[in-house]
C-alpha cells in the first residue's frame, strides 16, 4: 500500500498499521503520531490499520525559547 508520512511516499506491505509505518523510518520517541490529522494513541499504534494513500505525520516536540 503506498502511504504519505511525513509528506513522503512510503510503500508498506498490507496489512499495515501505525506501527509498521513507525519501522519504517525508524522513529525514535518521543513523538506524537497523527493518521489523515486525526491523533492516535500511543496505545493504539499496534491497532491501529492503516489504508492506501493514508496521510501519517510524525511530529517531534520542539524544545528553547
Amino acid at each position: 500500500m503506498n502511504v504519505l508520512i511525513n509528506d513522503t511516499p512510503h510503500v508498506l506491505a498490507e496489512p499495515a498499521t501505525v506501527a509498521d509505518a513507525l519501522v519504517a523510518i525508524d522513529a525514535v520517541p518521543p513523538f506524537a503520531v497523527a493518521v489523515n490529522r486525526v491523533f492516535v494513541p500511543r496505545s493504539a499504534y499496534i491497532g491501529h490499520s492503516l489504508k492506501d494513500q493514508d496521510r501519517i505525520e510524525v511530529i517531534r516536540p520542539v524544545t528553547g525559547g
